[in-house]
């Protein structure tokens, strides 16, 4: 898929696309063989749990709002500004335990099956549908820690 230029305009997504993601807010911005990127609004307390992204690397630009993150067993804080740097292969967990909305811009390089699985998933309300499918399009949720 060759990216196509042009403009997706602020507070939409391309093509018009929203997910909803277990109360989560997606919105597609980009999508080529070699990354897509995509909007996200987290509400307060919400959050997407440890899990590895086997065949991407991951990028999350923080545009409001602060997140919590466990990377690989550590935790760690983001503000706007910062950029979050997820290896490949590399355990994260997001989390907003910030009182507020969090508004971010991630992205991942290659796409692979990530656009696939956020619109297998869209509307789901079953986390085990959700852990199934994601493991289907290689993201791999972890165990509950103990």
């Amino acid at each position: 898929m060759m990216m196509t230029p042009g403009i997706t305009p602020a507070g939409e997504g391309d093509g018009g696309v929203v997910w909803n993601i277990l109360g989560q807010t997606y919105k597609p911005k980009q999508l080529s063989e070699a990354c897509f990127t995509f909007e996200t609004l987290f509400p307060d307390g919400t959050f997407v749990p440890p899990h590895i992204h086997t065949t991407q690397d991951e990028f999350i630009y923080l545009l409001e709002g602060k997140f919590e993150f466990l990377l690989d067993g550590q935790t760690v804080h983001a503000k706007p500004g910062d950029l979050i740097r997820l290896p490949m292969g590399m355990p994260h967990g997001i989390f907003n335990k910030s009182g507020a909305d969090v508004k971010a811009l991630f992205y991942v390089s290659p796409s692979r099956k990530l656009y696939e699985l956020f619109s297998r998933i869209h509307n789901l309300s079953d986390p085990n549908e959700v852990v199934r499918i994601s493991a289907e399009c290689e993201v791999e949720f972890l165990p509950p820690p103990g």
